[in-house]
Parts: C-alpha cells; structure tokens; sequence
C-alpha cells in the first residue's frame, strides 16, 4: 500500500513502557484477574491520590476516586450523575467532539461558545458569567486542549471554576494531557477547589491506550451516586489494566515518561517552525498535548476539502477544523507530532509540495 504519514491521530507512537506491560504480565501469570471492586483496586486508588498530592499538593481522599474504562468511561460517570434533560453545559468552540455526544447521551445540550487566540482558544469567567443561564448546568474545560494544545492560565481557571460554584453548577475539569506539558504548569483543578470532577487518563502520558483505563475524582456528594452508576454501567474496569496501571506511578516509569515529554516538546518546536516556515497562522504556541491548530487560511477557505486533497495527493493525514466544532473551522487544521522528527520533516516536504501545486 501507500506510504501514509499520520498526523491526525491523538495517539502516541511510543509503546507502553515495560515497567507497566511487565506488571500486566505478572499479575496474567498469577491466575488472579477476577472483578475488581466498581470504584477500582484500592492500591491503583491509593497511587493516584498519592499523585496528586506528589505533583500537585493537592490532598484527595481515594474514596473519591473512580477508576474508569478510559476517560470517556469517566465521562460517562460524571455527565451521568449531573445531569438531567435539557441541562446545558458551556464549552469552547473548537473542543474535543465526543464530549458534546456525551452530554446529547444524557439528554443534554453542549452549549459551545466561539473563543479564539485572544484567549488561548479557552473559556473565560467573563464567558461563563454572559452565558450563564436558568438551563445551565455547569461547565467544561479541558487544558491542554484538543485541538489547540494551550493551557488557560491558572487565575482564570480559578475564576471560571468560581463562577460556577457561585452559581451553584458543576464544574468538568478534562485533564487527560496533563504531563504532556512543555515548560509550564497546568494545574489541575483541585488546587482550587474540591467541588469539581476531574477527569485524566492514562492514555496520553502514561501510554497506556489500548490498556482502555482512565480515573474520575467526584465532589463528596456524589461518591455514593457514582459508585451504584459504575456497578451498574461497567462493573468493574478491565481487572488487567489496573494492575499494569499501579506501575505506572513507579520511579523508573516517570523517568522514562518524562524522557517522553521532552521528545514530545521538541517535536512540537519543529512542526511549529515548519508550519510558520510554509506560511500558516499559529498565533498561540501549544504548551501542552501534541497538537497544532493552524490557520490555513491563506490557502483554502475549506480545510476539509484541503485535507482530503492532501491525503489523496501526498498521502499526509491531517484533521479539519470541522471535526472540534463550526467556530472558523473550515479555516483550520489539526496536525498531531505523534510520529517522529524524521518523518514530519517527510511530511513537510510533501506539505510544500502540494501547496506550490496548487497556488
């Protein structure tokens, strides 16, 4: 077949790390893989709120804690114990599309609200506040974010997550690229206040993906809720995967992890480069994830036209705009640097091609 350079998926090409496929293998090898308890293994439940308290001084009881067949499981708990029909939920335009169809599940409306560079293409509390309505029922943000890679900064995410306690509504915190963070921090929400769900996976960082195992921290007041919702939605979340997961938080994981994320920056600082070199507006550098959001005004007023073009001609697979929401979207591309320096640099080149080809 052809020679395609993916660049449209949101997923890391390393392989899980050993140190966790290892700890799956023995655990397989004792027999031992029967249900766990609904909430998750209290070990992987322990870790996690050691986690937070390590890399956020943030103190979170373990009965708080979920573990979640990926985050859309988490998702699935947190919508499901929130929200009611005809609740609505403020987001950014662009974001990350499943969560809108999460809310639809429930009978809910994504309420998605235009935001650009100006903002670092994330909410804002004056935002939530103009928005705000007897329907609403919360709010989401996801930092970093898919598509857009960028953080919002700290006193603004303490704002927006104020403005919505003060209104008395949920607060989503999407948190599942955390520790792939270039140069920043990204707080989690939890430094701020405990009347949030928050949501992280151990896909992203942790390379974990097809392992299909995430977590979910609830409010106090909805532990009991969440736990009779996993009993009856999952059960229990794949017994294997915990297992592999608790090593997940071993030192020599976390140093090879953190080997990840720089490989991870410097593949941003290259295709950043590239992308400006060959003419696309980026006006907000990405601090996190592996994503690039690109204008690509300059040439084409149909950015999914475009990327089917460019796969069709040169084989390099992007993502329209019109995949993360309707705001400007057909004048943006996601590029995702989940492949190596060597081929961008392929990717590039065709890239060039095909826009001299077509100038």
């Amino acid at each position: 077949g052809r020679d395609i350079i993916h660049m449209e998926i949101g997923e890391p090409d390393f392989a899980t790390p050993k140190t966790i496929v290892d700890a799956g293998i023995r655990q397989l090898q004792t027999g031992d893989i029967k249900y766990t308890p609904a909430a998750g293994l209290p070990e992987l439940r322990e870790k996690i709120a050691d986690y937070y308290q390590t890399r956020y001084a943030a103190k979170v009881d373990k009965e708080r804690i979920f573990v979640t067949p990926g985050a859309s499981g988490a998702f699935l708990l947190a919508l499901g114990v929130s929200l009611n029909p005809g609740d609505e939920l403020l987001m950014a335009d662009p974001c990350y599309p499943c969560n809108s169809n999460f809310i639809k599940l429930f009978e809910g409306k994504a309420k998605t609200l235009p935001v650009d560079a100006t903002t670092s293409y994330q909410l804002t509390a004056e935002l939530i506040k103009q928005h705000w309505s007897p329907s609403t029922k919360g709010v989401l943000i996801a930092s970093p974010s898919n598509p857009t890679g960028t953080l919002i900064e700290p006193e603004e995410f303490k704002h927006c997550i104020q403005a919505a306690n003060e209104r008395d509504g949920c607060f989503y915190s999407d948190e599942i690229y955390h520790g792939l963070v270039y140069g920043k921090h990204a707080p989690t929400a939890l430094e701020f206040s405990n009347n949030a769900f928050v949501i992280n996976s151990f896909s992203k960082y942790f390379g974990m993906t097809g392992w299909r195992i995430g977590w979910l921290i609830v409010p106090d007041e909805f532990v009991v809720a969440t736990e009779k919702l996993a009993q009856n939605i999952f059960i229990a979340t794949p017994t294997l995967s915990q297992y592999a997961a608790i090593a997940a938080f071993d030192g020599q994981t976390l140093e090879e992890l953190e080997l990840r994320r720089a490989e991870f920056s410097a593949r941003r600082d290259y295709l950043y480069d590239a992308l400006l070199k060959l003419g696309f507006d980026i006006p907000v550098k990405p601090d996190g994830a592996f994503y690039i959001y690109a204008n690509c005004a300059k040439f084409t007023d149909d950015s999914y036209q475009f990327a089917l073009a460019l796969l069709e001609a040169e084989g390099v697979a992007v993502t329209p705009g019109l995949d993360f929401g309707s705001y400007q979207a057909h004048q943006h591309l996601r590029f995702a640097y989940t492949t190596s320096i060597e081929r961008m640099a392929v990717a590039m080149q065709r890239l060039e091609r095909f826009i001299n080809r077509n100038d």
